[in-house]
């Protein structure tokens, strides 16, 4: 596996697992949540700049449904991300505190929410587009797997993808997606791990889902070219 190949693991591993970290809040503290918050700008950049031919030819080319979609989720991400970064700034009472931006707060704070949650769901989702790239490159790794195996883990994920359901609604991401709650409940008693996994259930939700999504658009696409 090539150096750079490897290097885009890494840092969309690096990127999955802070965003995970970063939807947690106040319960790993906001010092924290900010220092997190700044490592996963920096890996942004980074992941953008070992995509950059992916980037310089969105102007080039024929525009197919499929990849219609994963533009629109890339811009889409860009969106949060800048909406997050630009309220991050102006909320900052550790990192970023220093600099001299404090007004609008109460729009910030909006802005942070809907970019938080809208940008966990459309990284979910892309991450769902590459499932298969993903897949195929476990394979170089593991040459044979059991067919038993490969059902289980099948229906394990399955099971985790329809838990993510109920976790979506019980953790009301998609009230706080269309701002009908402008605060975001902590129980402080919970346990971080049943809260990330809540969080995980529903990222597997995600990319199932554009897993399945995209599949079906690459099908179409290749019965329309045998016509």
């Amino acid at each position: 596996m090539k150096q750079n190949t490897i290097l885009k693991i890494v840092v969309d591993i690096g990127m999955t697992v802070l965003l995970l970290l970063l939807m947690t809040y106040e319960l790993i503290g906001e010092a924290m949540h900010e220092w997190l918050g700044i490592g996963m700008f920096g890996l942004f950049i980074i992941h953008h700049i070992l995509n950059r031919k992916w980037i310089r030819s969105i102007v080039k080319g024929k525009y197919t449904p499929l990849r219609l979609w994963q533009t629109v989720l890339v811009i889409g991400i860009l969106l949060t991300m800048a909406g997050s970064m630009y309220s991050g700034i102006i909320l900052s009472k550790h990192v970023l505190s220093f600099l001299p931006i404090k007004g609008g707060q109460s729009l910030a704070r909006n802005v942070h929410m809907i970019s938080a949650y809208w940008g966990f769901v459309l990284m979910s989702l892309h991450l769902g587009l590459h499932w298969v790239m993903m897949i195929g490159m476990a394979k170089r790794f593991v040459k044979e797997v059991p067919i038993l195996l490969i059902w289980l883990l099948r229906g394990i994920t399955v099971l985790v993808a329809g838990y993510g359901v109920y976790a979506f609604i019980q953790r009301e991401i998609g009230q706080y997606m269309l701002l009908k709650n402008e605060y975001v409940f902590f129980d402080f008693q919970e346990p971080l791990i049943f809260f990330l996994a809540d969080y995980i259930a529903v990222m597997v939700l995600l990319v199932c889902i554009n897993h399945f999504f995209s599949k079906g658009m690459r099908y179409v696409a290749q019965k329309r070219k045998a016509v």
